[in-house]
């Protein structure tokens, strides 16, 4: 599967390749500390790597990942995961489809510059349409960090309804098992969800 480019008024996500890794290192760069949750790239080799394992999981038909840009320089990546097929039966309006039916939303981070703007907002607008009114998956998941109250309360922000925490589900950034809160959004709450996010972006 290939990931489309996806543009809107303040963000453009690009589909990640190669060439975005001087871009990742240096936003990511800029303030370090940001990251004490998440596994951003440091420096030019670890931007290159995270590159690749990225394509990887593309190549293997598991994700699609992007480069969040601002005004032509990369604020940060963000990518679709865990994308699920299921086994529709034989003469169910769904089987046979070539798109996802669920999907998680995560590996997002961002530069200190975009912190608090309308980057992160609209990232989540532009995949979250093109999930739902797209692929027309039936659920998008987000987990994070339980530590991370950041993210937690972002994600609730924006309509992510708590589904409870998952004890030693990944590895964290910091190499322990981490405890993820998780949250979904369901087809049916999508449009409260996109009413919710558009306003937001144009409060007036």
């Amino acid at each position: 599967m290939e990931a489309a480019e996806l543009a809107g008024s303040h963000v453009r996500l690009e589909p990640l390749d190669r060439s975005h890794a001087g871009g990742l290192a240096t936003a990511s760069a800029i303030d370090p500390s940001l990251y004490q949750w998440s596994p951003v790239p440091q420096g030019d080799a670890e931007a290159a790597a995270y590159i690749e394992n990225a394509l990887a999981g593309q190549d293997a038909g598991a994700a699609l990942p992007f480069a969040i840009v601002r005004d032509g320089v990369i604020v940060g990546s963000t990518r679709f995961f865990n994308l699920e097929r299921w086994a529709w039966p034989l003469g169910h309006a769904r089987h046979g489809r070539n798109h996802p039916d669920a999907c998680e939303i995560g590996y997002t981070w961002l530069s200190r510059s975009a912190i608090r703007t309308a980057a992160n907002t609209e990232a989540k607008l532009l995949m979250l349409t093109y999930a739902f009114e797209t692929w027309k998956v039936l659920r998008v998941c987000l987990h994070t960090d339980v530590r991370n109250q950041r993210s937690r309360a972002a994600i609730e922000r924006i309509g992510g309804q708590f589904e409870g925490i998952l004890r030693a589900h990944r590895m964290a950034a910091d190499y322990i098992a981490r405890d993820s809160a998780r949250y979904s959004i369901i087809a049916a709450e999508w449009p409260e969800v996109k009413s919710r996010l558009a306003t937001f972006l144009n409060p007036a």
